[in-house]
Formats: structure tokens, C-alpha cells, sequence
């Protein structure tokens, strides 16, 4: 083998390397690449190496590198390369090397047997690849070969050495199977072929790991290659000999982690359900280690605690329905059940003291989806065995969802107190499920709990059970109806007799009145009685997100019934921003609070309350418009615009309906007169322009006050209509001055709402053709740097043709220009600016008909457009566009179908384009193909789909499958 012809075909063949690939000079770069401390010389020597790698000369070098008088390091490149040569070039070594090939990798194996391990494994995975190269034909029997040649008693290394090196081959062979590129009918062939093989693994490792004279390091080996073989879904049937032997092992310390996974690996395979009798043998011995296991939880010993609940899950998890299925065993089953039980309610909290509960809750969804699968004869019984199993699942849940002590608590990394809080959600959405199975019982049992917990005279109840009662209630109330739960009212009539004295218990005391805001609406008599506790709570920095949120849902479900109250929340509202008790989010959710709250008052009222809430922000705006820009003051305008921002997000009063479906819409009088947001902001119009005029060259206050009118045009729609002429106005001035992308997101908002209505389309058109002017001589000077107002600028040129085309008919537009400017941004690197350039081409092809000056554009500039379309296809555009590109050819060709069949056949005749890997057969078919599908657009995407790896040179790779 050492003697071998050069392959014109290896990679790097072709390149001209620096340095010749000898072995001499791929040990300097290796020494280079371990010794040198100079950082890009390891960089240059790493990507020599990779290259000498591939290169033809790796099959001289290779075995040179693997003399015995060479490093590890050395001869574990030599190794390396073998294997990238074998695994990616096969198709470069002549049949009649296979046989040298293999001999020699025999030997050297032997050779490495009592040598470097790292060496070894390489060398064991260059003829594992060998031999999944060779199966099944020109090496029929290689797994058996395999057993024999290391068996033969005339080897010079003892029989340990052999019996590992052995091990090895046989563990990392199906490893190389998994990770191989095989193409897919080999890999069936392989697959299949080393399912017979089994036959020559199995005893050997059955009789490897029961012999008492083994030593552990051969055990070890052969349950790690148990574990291997497993994964290539072997009939489980096959594998009870070596699963029970397994089992033994877990007695051994060392031994019992590559037990565990050996058994998992073994009992997960999906295929595994079809062997129940397999199964069912295996439930005793699972059980068996029940002992085992509460001597673990007694002394601490987390690993095996942990390594014991792992296979009872893996067996409970993958296999619940064909157990269940096995009526007679139903016993057996449940004792099953039982110890995955003990295994969820652990002793200790997590992640602290515990790590293994966490891996039961899957189960618990599994068993519940599996009883409730069943006919309703056999759900009915096995309702009756699971029910008191479920509740018992309940109480451990919610013992393990308390919180540790203060003191402890106190001790928690903030790490640990996030994986904590992650376990809880975890839980919580666990109690959600388990409602499904339990229904309203479950609340009762709760409510109980709660009720005699807070009533009882007897002893002090400790926060922390308290807390976790009311989590399990929000667990449920947060995502289903309790609207109809006898139970709520008394839960409601308990919140306030909870004494409050932890900031957790009181965070979950908010939540859970969150969590029954829709209850509330529909019993607005109880509001009283939890709202306090809210406003109470606002003014706690500490309970900041909980106290806010709630209180938001309350006013947004309880709107109509809050008018009593409203006063009172507008003043601690008020009193809590001024006192800047919350952080910037919680404020602007506040705001929106008071949004919900105000749309629900008479006019006069809303105005009243808006003057007293925004009046202190309109002074400090006044002040701040006056004083020389810097960052502090630019940070609170930001602020004011958000928090104005987000008051008219919410605050609508043209909504004459309720948001909650049913028949019983609550009907509200139109108001007279105008809509109080636009009294507003009709006050303080001239204020923000003289801001506008001092921050214009600041995209971050820019944004803030395009971010007012977008969110009150989006909220008013219709009643935002006397402010159009003025900010039609300001929007063109600002544009003019300096060209920001929000400026163009809010004339598409009005285009959206305003352009089709006669009264407002010429201040619109004004505006239309001024942005577009101004960003066209952006065009000239150069738009690369401002890729965002170019995705801006499409996606409003594509929403004035969807809904007023009419404003490509004015003569002072420039659609050439335009249409030329499109055809550019298709070129820009950034997927969203590309992606709105062709929804704006999608929505102009179709207009060529109705609009002339876009017909003659397309008749004129159009071969450009398909130009660049092909471009983009043939390699220049990421491949995550195509969609985007396919459906401008689609529309192209189902409205300009005589010009697209002359203009394609013209731009794909010049040899090298779009892609130089094309032959003029596949482009002329190509193009056939395109001009033949003009009603499925999902064709079209899949045709431009091969033909951009056809032209990328990626047709039939493993790449292909991102696709």
C-alpha cells in the first residue's frame, strides 16, 4: 500500500501549496501547530495541515507518521489522515488495493494495541470506514473476520491488549455507521448486513462481561459496546442475554454509569415496543433496584440515584402504552409507576441537593396521553387505578415546587435560583396537563388544602407551603377557563387573609390574581376585594413585574367595571412613575394599564385623567426641548415619547365591543366629538417638532416619535383622521432633513389606512413622492450604508400598490427610477432588504395591465430584472432567498409571458452564466421548465431549488439537505 499512484481526483490536489506535503515538513507544521506560541502561525500551520490531509501524498506520509519511533501526536495525524482519505476519497483506491489496505491497518492496529490509545481509536475508525465501504459485497463477513483475526492465539501483543483493541474496533464501527456519508441505498445495505453480523458480537460480549475472570477494564469496554450496537435498533429480543447482565453490573461501582447506558440506550430504541414480552421481563429488574436505590437517596449518593430513576424513566417513558396495552400485568406496571413516584418527590431541592425529579415529568405527560388514548371501557378502568395516582403526583409536585428556607435560599448561586425557577415552570405546566385527567376535583383538593392551611389554629403554616398551594391554583387558572369553578370565589375570599410577609409568597399572591383577571369580569362584585392588594404592591420595587402585570390584566379583562375604582388607580399609578419606583418596561406596561382603564370613561372624564397623568411629562419635555442635547437628557425624552407611546397603544374608545366572544357583546354609546388621544396630540404636536428639530439627527429619538403616531394610527384607525395633513407635513420635513427607516414605516402605516380615501389622498400623495424623491437621490449618492431604509422604502412602495396603485399614476413619479433602484437593492447583501425588494417586484408585475407607466417600465428595464433574478439563483444571493426569487419568475411569467420566454432564452445563451458549472442542455431545460408552470407556485420554488445547487455545484451533496 505504501507504493500507490497519485489520484488526480483527491482535494487539494489541484492547489499549490506552500510548503510539498513530506513527511519532514508535516512534522514541522505539527510541532508548528503544538509548540508554537505565536497565534496566526498556528492558524497558517492548521490550514497547511488540513490541506496535506487530503492531498494525494497523505497515502505516502500516513504510515510514516505511525513508525513506533514517533510522538503520539505525530502518528495520531498519520491516523487522522488514513481516515479522512478512506471515509471521503473511496472512490479514489483501485479494487485491487482493498486488500493491502486492509491488511495493513490489521497490523498497525496490533502494533497500537499495547501503544498510544488516542492512536488506536483513529486507527479503529479508518477500518470501521473501510469496512462499511467494503460491506456488504468485496467484505461480506468483515465483523466475524474481525472477531477471528484478534482471537488468533499467534499474535506477538498478550491477550488483554487484543481483547481491548478488539472492543474498540467493534464500539466505534456502528459510531461510523451513524456519522458515514453513505448514500441511502448503501446505507439500508450496510444497516441490514450489520444486523446479521450481530450474530458474531453478541456472545462474545455476553461471554466477555459474565466471566469472572474479566477484568473491569474489559467490562467497561464491552457494556460501551453493548451501548453502541444497541443504537443500530437491534431486535431487543437479541439483546436480553447482555441487558441482564447489565443489570448485574450496576452492583459494580465502576461499571455502573457505562450500565446505565448501555441499558438506556438498549430500552429506548423505538423499535423496542414491538418485543413486550422483552418488556415485560425487563420490569423486575427494574424494580429490583428499588433497594439499591434508597440506600443512594439515604446517603447522598446522587449519581446512582440519579443513574437508577434514568432506566425506570426510559422504560415507564418509551413504553407506557404497550405495557398499559398488557391488561393482566397491570400490577407490575403500576409498581413501575410507583417508583418513578419516588423518584419525582426526592428528597432535597433542586438543582441543589437534587438533580433527578426533573427527569420524571415527561413520563407523567406520556402515561396521562396514553390512558386518555384508550376506548372508553378500558380508559374507564384505568381512570380508576391512575386517578388517586395523579392526585398523589399533585402533593409531591407542589412539595417539590416549594421554596427552601430563607436562610438557604439566601446561600443560592443566581445561577441555581434560574435553573430553579425553569424547574418550576416545568411543574407548573406538568399541573396544567394533569388537570385534564382530574378536572375541577383537582381545584377543590387545592382549595382545601389552602382553606385549612390558612384556618387552622393549630400551628404556624410556613410561607412556603402557602405559596406553593396558590402556585399549583395560577399553574392552572393562567391557561384554563376557570371561569365555571365553584371554587374561585372562596379562593378569592382567602387572598387577603394570606399574611404577606416574603417577597416569593407575595409574587405569586399577584400572579394568581392575574391569573383569575377574566373571572373577575365576569364577577365584578369580588374586584374589591383583591384590587387593594395590587395598588398596595406597586409601590414595592421588589414586586415590580408582578404587581404591573396584574394589574394590567385587570385592566384590560375588567375595563367596564373599573370605572369606580378608576381615581384611585390613575393616583397610585401616578404617584408610583413619579417616585420612578419601576424599571423602564414595567412603566411602559403601566402605561398601557392606564390605557385599557381610561377607554372605559365618558370623554370628559378620559380627558380630565390624561391632563393630570401627562401634564408633569409634557413640563419636563418642555424643559428638556430647551436644553442643549446630550446623552441624559436624550435617555429621559426617549422615556416620555415610550411612555406616550404605549398610554395610546391601549387607549381606545371607538372599540364598542367587549374582548370577550359570546352573544352578549356589551354595547358602549359612540362618543361625540374628537377622539381625546388626538385632543392630545394635537396639544402636543409643536412640542415634539421642536424636539424633532434638536434630536433630528438622532435615529433613537427619531424612532420614539414616529413610534407615537404609528401606535395611535394603528389604535384610531379612522378617528386619527384630522391629523393626517399635519403629520403628513412633518414626516416630509423630517425625511427631507435626514432619512430614517421609521419615518417610511409610518407613511406605510398611513398609505395602510388613509391613501384610498379621497379626503386624505393628496396630502398622502404629497408625502408619497417627496419620501420617494428624497430616497431616489439616496440611490445616487449611495445606499449600501443604509440598508434598513432601503427595506423600508420597498416595503412601502409595495403597500402603495397593493392598496392605492393609483399613486404610481402621477406623472412627478419617477417609476423608472424606482423600478432601477428595486433591481439594485435584489443585489444587497442583507436577507430583509432582499426579501422586501422582490415583495415589491411581486407586487408590481401584475400592475403592468392597469398602471401604463409601470407596463412600459417592465417592457423597457425588464431583462435587467431577470438578469439579476438569475444572477441570484446562479450563486450570488444566500439560498435561504430562492422562495423569494422563485415567485418573481412565477409572477413574471403569468403576466409578461411573451416577453419573460424571448428575455430568458436571450440572458441564459452566454457561455459561464449564471454559473460556469452549467451545461447549455440544463439551462435550455431549465427555462422550459419555468415557462411551462404558470399556475403552481410551489413548482416553480422547487425547480429554482435545483437549479441554484446545480449551479453552485452542490447537486447531490450532503448540503442538500437543508433543504
Amino acid at each position: 500500500m505504501e507504493r500507490r499512484e497519485e489520484q488526480p481526483g483527491a482535494a487539494g490536489a489541484g492547489a499549490a501549496p506552500a510548503l510539498d506535503f513530506t513527511v519532514e515538513n508535516v512534522e514541522k507544521a505539527l510541532h508548528q501547530l503544538y509548540y508554537d506560541p505565536n497565534i496566526e502561525n498556528k492558524n497558517l500551520a492548521q490550514k497547511w495541515l488540513m490541506q496535506a490531509q487530503v492531498s494525494p501524498q497523505a497515502w505516502h506520509f500516513s504510515w510514516q507518521l505511525l513508525q513506533p519511533d514517533k510522538v503520539p501526536e505525530i502518528q495520531y495525524f498519520g491516523a487522522s489522515a488514513l481516515h479522512i482519505k478512506i471515509s471521503r476519497y473511496w472512490s479514489d483506491i483501485p479494487t485491487d488495493q482493498y486488500e493491502s489496505l486492509k491488511a495493513q491497518l490489521f497490523t498497525q492496529i496490533t502494533r497500537f494495541a499495547s501503544g498510544s490509545k488516542i492512536v488506536l481509536t483513529r486507527l479503529c475508525v479508518a477500518l470501521a470506514s473501510l469496512a462499511l465501504s467494503m460491506m456488504p459485497d468485496a467484505w461480506p463477513c468483515a465483523v466475524a473476520d474481525m472477531v477471528r483475526l484478534f482471537q488468533a492465539e499467534d499474535s506477538p501483543v498478550d491477550g488483554q491488549g487484543r481483547c481491548l483493541a478488539l472492543l474498540e474496533l467493534l464500539t466505534v464501527l456502528p459510531e461510523e455507521f451513524q456519522t458515514s456519508r453513505l448514500p441511502q441505498y448503501r446505507k439500508g445495505l450496510v444497516r441490514t448486513s450489520l444486523a446479521v453480523e450481530c450474530g458474531a458480537v453478541f456472545p462474545l460480549l455476553e461471554q466477555l462481561l459474565q466471566q469472572p475472570s474479566s477484568p473491569s477494564c474489559v467490562r467497561q469496554k464491552v457494556l460501551k459496546c453493548f451501548s453502541s450496537w444497541v443504537q443500530l435498533e437491534v431486535p431487543l429480543q437479541d439483546c436480553e442475554a447482555l441487558i441482564q447482565a447489565a443489570f448485574a453490573a450496576l452492583q459494580d461501582s465502576e461499571l455502573f454509569d457505562s450500565s446505565v447506558e448501555a441499558i438506556v440506550n438498549a430500552i429506548s430504541q423505538p423499535d423496542a415496543q414491538r418485543y413486550v414480552n422483552t418488556l415485560l421481563k425487563l420490569i423486575p429488574l427494574v424494580l429490583g433496584l428499588q433497594e439499591q436505590l434508597r440506600q443512594a437517596v439515604q446517603n447522598g449518593d446522587m449519581e446512582t440515584s440519579h443513574g437508577i430513576c434514568r432506566i425506570a424513566v426510559a422504560l415507564g417513558e418509551n413504553h407506557s402504552r404497550a405495557l398499559l396495552d398488557q391488561v393482566e400485568h397491570w400490577q407490575s406496571f403500576l409498581a413501575l409507576v410507583n417508583m418513578i413516584m419516588f423518584c419525582t418527590g426526592i428528597p432535597g431541592h433542586y438543582p441543589v441537593n437534587e438533580t433527578t425529579s426533573s427527569l420524571t415529568l415527561t413520563f407523567w405527560y406520556t402515561l396521562q396521553d396514553d390512558i386518555l388514548s384508550f376506548e372508553a371501557e378500558k380508559q374507564a378502568v384505568y381512570q380508576q387505578v391512575y386517578r388517586p395516582v395523579y392526585f398523589q403526583l399533585v402533593d409531591v409536585l407542589l412539595h417539590k415546587a416549594q421554596f427552601p428556607s430563607d436562610e438557604e435560599y439566601g446561600f443560592w448561586s443566581s445561577d441555581e435560583k434560574e435553573q430553579f425557577r425553569i424547574y418550576r415552570v416545568d411543574i407548573s405546566d406538568t399541573l396544567m396537563y394533569v388537570y385534564e385527567m382530574l378536572g375541577a376535583e383537582l381545584l377543590s383538593n387545592l382549595y382545601d388544602k389552602l382553606g385549612r392551611l390558612l384556618t387552622s389554629s393549630e400551628e404556624p403554616y410556613s410561607w412556603q407551603h402557602t405559596e406553593a398551594l396558590l402556585y399549583g391554583f395560577q399553574s392552572i387558572a393562567e391557561t384554563i377557563d376557570v371561569n365555571y369553578s365553584d371554587v374561585v370565589p372562596g379562593l378569592i375570599g382567602l387572598i387577603p387573609r394570606i399574611s404577606i410577609s416574603n417577597v416569593q409568597l407575595a409574587d405569586t399572591v399577584m400572579f394568581t390574581i392575574g391569573a383569575l383577571s377574566e373571572w373577575l369580569a365576569d364577577h365584578p362584585v369580588m374586584i374589591n376585594s383583591v384590587l387593594p392588594l395590587v395598588l398596595h404592591a406597586l409601590g414595592n420595587p421588589e414586586l415590580s413585574v408582578s404587581s404591573v402585570s396584574t394589574l394590567k390584566k385587570i385592566c384590560r379583562e375588567c375595563k367596564y367595571d373599573l370605572p369606580p375604582y378608576a381615581a384611585n388607580i390613575v393616583a397610585v399609578s401616578q404617584d408610583v412613575l413619579m417616585k420612578q419606583i419601576h424599571k423602564t418596561s414595567q412603566c411602559m406596561w403601566l402605561m398601557q394599564a392606564l390605557g385599557f382603564l381610561l377607554s372605559a370613561l365618558q370623554v370628559e372624564e378620559i380627558l380630565k385623567n390624561l391632563h393630570s397623568l401627562i401634564s408633569p411629562y409634557i413640563q419636563q419635555l418642555e424643559k428638556l426641548a430647551e436644553e442643549i442635547p446630550n446623552p441624559s437628557n436624550k435617555l429621559a425624552i426617549v422615556h416620555i415619547l415610550g411612555l406616550l407611546s404605549n398610554l395610546f397603544t391601549t387607549l381606545d374608545i371607538s372599540h364598542h365591543e367587549d374582548d370577550h366572544e359570546g352573544p352578549e357583546l356589551r354595547k358602549l354609546p359612540v362618543p361625540q366629538g374628537p377622539n381625546p388621544v388626538v385632543v392630545v396630540l394635537q396639544q402636543v404636536f409643536q412640542l415634539i417638532q421642536k424636539v424633532l428639530s434638536k434630536w433630528l439627527n438622532d435615529a433613537q429619538v427619531v424612532e420614539a416619535v414616529c413610534a407615537i403616531f404609528e401606535k395611535s394610527v394603528k389604535t384610531l384607525l379612522d378617528d386619527f383622521a384630522p391629523m393626517v395633513p399635519q403629520l403628513c407635513e412633518m414626516l416630509g420635513r423630517m425625511y427631507s432633513t435626514i432619512p430614517q427607516a421609521s419615518a417610511l414605516d409610518l407613511t406605510r402605516q398611513l398609505v395602510h389606512i388613509f391613501a384610498h380615501e379621497p379626503a386624505h389622498f393628496p396630502p398622502i400623495e404629497a408625502l408619497f413622492l417627496l419620501v420617494t424623491s428624497v430616497t431616489l437621490t439616496l440611490f445616487q449618492q449611495g445606499p449600501r450604508d443604509h440598508p434598513d431604509i432601503v427595506d423600508s422604502f420597498m416595503q412601502l412602495l409595495a403597500q402603495a400598490l397593493k392598496r392605492k396603485p393609483d399613486l404610481f399614476l402621477c406623472e412627478r413619479l419617477d417609476v423608472k427610477a424606482v423600478f432601477q433602484c428595486a433591481v439594485l437593492a435584489l443585489k444587497f447583501p442583507e436577507a430583509p432588504t432582499v426579501k422586501a425588494s422582490c415583495g415589491f417586484f411581486t407586487e408590481l408585475l401584475p400592475r403592468c395591465g392597469e398602471v401604463e407607466s409601470v407596463g412600459k417600465v417592465v417592457q423597457e428595464d425588464g431583462r435587467m430584472l431577470l438578469i439579476a433574478v438569475l444572477e441570484a439563483i446562479g450563486g450570488q444571493a444566500s439560498r435561504s432567498l430562492m422562495d423569494c426569487f422563485a415567485d418573481i419568475l412565477f409572477t413574471l411569467n403569468k403576466h409578461c409571458f411573451s416577453l419573460l420566454s424571448m428575455w430568458i432564452k436571450e440572458a441564459l445563451q452566454p457561455p459561464g452564466f449564471p454559473s460556469a458549472r452549467l451545461s447549455p442542455e440544463q439551462k435550455d431545460t431549465f427555462s422550459q421548465q419555468i415557462l411551462r408552470e404558470r399556475v403552481n407556485k410551489r413548482r416553480v420554488k422547487e425547480m429554482v431549488k435545483e437549479f441554484t445547487l446545480l449551479c453552485r455545484g452542490l447537486h447531490g451533496t450532503d448540503y442538500t439537505a437543508d433543504y
